[in-house]
């Protein structure tokens, strides 16, 4: 990529880096076998806007890219990579800079779902998904690099693991790599979503699929830090009730705001139909074990709201 960068003359120069953990290079260890990998510094000019765009005090202004990753555009950079230290070669203007970490913002997941219940519990529904960032590499990897047979396990799993015995009928998928954006557009059924008490009650949750990444904090204590990822997470659910049933039952809204992120969700009922939502921000940061307790009660009442139960009775 250099030479054929140096073919335009835009100076661009190479940078060692460890991929795979961003807290492994240490800054006081000047050693070479710190690094296993190799990617770009791009010269460009000073007005450029870009996520993984820094400024250099004698080179300028530097945008920085991993040319060897085919599911991560120009303009952002590898999760495992942001936030690392990396050694800029470049002469006497070398150093060891740290690499940028992406906004959540530039990292989001925007999601809606309409869906139907039915009287039984049974519920058909479409999820539209807009990834964009890291949530659009992982999607587009998934896309490019699995047959379509086990892309659809996938995508089935996903579905499955918050409406069980789930049926897709189908999947539409659109990588818009040169945006740095996925869609992704899915179809399913679930017999039995609902569970109806004594021919009289129904219950569901409105969290219907889950956002597809799991952090377990269950432990009680913990020896090593918790690395948190920069991600940002929209949900709106909009669910058409069943003819004869009235809303007996909502969960509290919730509101969680932490150093490391954010957390809420809202109910309404409006000319039967339940419209809710969800929202989780949380910023790239790295938890001490001391402070482990925090973190944990933050996820823990994130996961206490979303197995709330919407209660409907029969009128």
């Amino acid at each position: 990529m250099r030479a054929m960068l140096k073919v335009l003359d835009i100076p661009a120069y190479p940078v060692a880096i460890y991929s795979g953990d961003p807290a492994y290079v240490r800054e006081e260890w000047a050693s070479p076998f710190q690094f296993n990998h190799c990617i770009i510094a791009i010269r460009v000019r000073d007005d450029t806007q870009a996520a993984t765009a820094i400024t250099h005090p004698k080179l300028g202004r530097l945008l920085i890219f991993d040319a060897t990753d085919d599911d991560t555009p120009v303009g952002d950079l590898p999760e495992h990579e942001q936030g690392s230290f990396a050694l800029l070669i470049a002469g006497d203007a070398g150093t060891l800079m740290r690499m940028p970490v992406t906004a959540p913002e530039t990292n989001g997941l925007d999601r809606e779902i309409e869906a139907t219940l039915t009287g039984d519990g049974s519920l058909t529904a479409t999820v539209r998904e807009k990834a964009a960032g890291s949530w659009a590499s992982g999607y587009r990897s998934e896309f490019r690099h699995e047959s379509r047979p086990n892309y659809m396990k996938i995508i089935e799993g996903w579905i499955s693991s918050g409406a069980p015995a789930a049926r897709v009928s189908n999947v539409e998928a659109k990588d818009n790599s040169a945006d740095g954006r996925f869609d992704l557009n899915v179809a399913f059924s679930a017999a039995d979503y609902g569970q109806l008490m004594q021919n009289r009650l129904l219950v569901f949750k409105p969290t219907i699929v889950s956002r597809r990444e799991s952090l377990f904090l269950t432990e009680a204590k913990r020896k090593y830090p918790v690395v948190l990822r920069s991600r940002a997470f929209s949900e709106s659910v909009r669910v058409k009730l069943p003819p004869g049933f009235d809303v007996d039952e909502l969960p509290d809204a919730v509101k969680l705001e932490s150093p490391f992120g954010s957390y809420k969700t809202t109910y309404e009922v409006k000319n039967g139909e339940l419209f809710f939502t969800r929202a989780l921000s949380v910023r790239a940061t790295t938890i001490p074990p001391d402070q482990y307790e925090s973190v944990r009660k933050f996820y823990e009442k994130i996961r206490a709201a979303e197995v709330a139960p919407v209660v409907l009775a029969k009128k």
